[in-house]
């Protein structure tokens, strides 16, 4: 347990899986919510039944199901991120145009998407990192920054390089400002905001430990 009052509730870092199974969880029964291209999709197969979840896809669909497997696969039905998935009963389909509609004009409650960086207040920056071999690819994440109620995010607290992607400014193209509410880490989970950065919880690390790695001011959730 850490001396700060963050709870560590977790012996190590979370994996992929691990990480989807909190944000499922994290999510509010009646929700219509966007998963991001990438490890945001991993969590359509931990979201229950008893949670009446709608999800949306930005290539045209609501009411997508868990990934497909084996014989459910249909070349046809795919997410965004050309993953094979499933249907629920009731989904329906419609041109991309309307789904951008659906997506800007503030009908999502949640999206969850991927990020190089976000900053104290906030602000996500997923889409370029200036790399001159990186190919620029900001698809639907701007739409979803701006028209979602909450923006959460998935990412690793740490580059390869070991520097932290919670950062007090973002130094990437910002995909859109003071829009990200909940960071969900490997080592943990921050709330973002105007006020700052909350650590809410620990996976394998204190408190102080995160403090140690990120080079902002951070708050001790209750």
């Amino acid at each position: 347990m850490s001396t700060a009052t963050s709870i560590q509730t977790s012996e190590k870092p979370l994996g992929r899986d691990e990480l989807a199974q909190l944000v499922a969880r994290d999510i509010a029964p009646g929700s219509f919510v966007n998963l991001g291209i990438g490890q945001p999709t991993l969590v359509s197969n931990y979201l229950t039944e008893e949670q009446n979840i709608t999800l949306h896809t930005e290539n045209g669909m609501l009411g997508m199901g868990p990934a497909a497997e084996g014989d459910e696969i249909d070349g046809d039905l795919i997410n965004a991120g050309k993953i094979p998935v499933t249907e629920l009963p009731g989904a329906s389909y419609f041109h991309h145009a309307d789904s951008f509609a659906i997506m800007r004009g503030g009908h999502l409650d949640i999206c969850v998407l991927g990020a190089f960086q976000v900053s104290a207040t906030g602000d996500l920056a997923n889409w370029h990192t200036g790399a001159p071999d990186a190919i620029p690819a900001v698809g639907g994440a701007m739409d979803l920054a701006t028209g979602a109620k909450d923006v959460f995010v998935m990412m690793t607290l740490l580059t390869r390089e070991g520097a932290s992607k919670l950062v007090e400014q973002c130094t990437y193209p910002l995909t859109g400002v003071g829009c990200v509410t909940r960071v969900y880490t490997d080592k943990a989970v921050f709330l973002t905001g105007p006020d700052g950065v909350t650590v809410r919880e620990t996976f394998g690390c204190t408190f102080e430990e995160i403090q140690e790695l990120v080079p902002l001011p951070l708050k001790p959730g209750a």
